[in-house]
């Protein structure tokens, strides 16, 4: 399995507006927390290894530098 990074959400605007809801009402530390949450149910639910390192080094690229390969 590889990482998907074309566009694959069926309704990305009603998808966009429930991760927004879903964050309504919450103080900054309870909405990191469904941040969390979210990622880790979705990691679970990918599963593949590989892939989630790929996303990772994907979502960090840009933002920082990449962090040190291990040895």
């Amino acid at each position: 399995m590889t990482l998907n990074t074309e566009p694959n959400l069926s309704r990305p605007d009603d998808f966009y507006e429930a991760l927004i809801d879903m964050h309504r009402g919450l103080d900054d530390e309870a909405s990191q927390a469904v941040n969390a949450r979210l990622i880790l149910l979705l990691c679970n639910h990918i599963g593949g290894h590989e892939v989630l390192l790929d996303a990772m080094r994907s979502a960090r690229a840009g933002v920082a530098p990449p962090l040190a390969e291990a040895a």
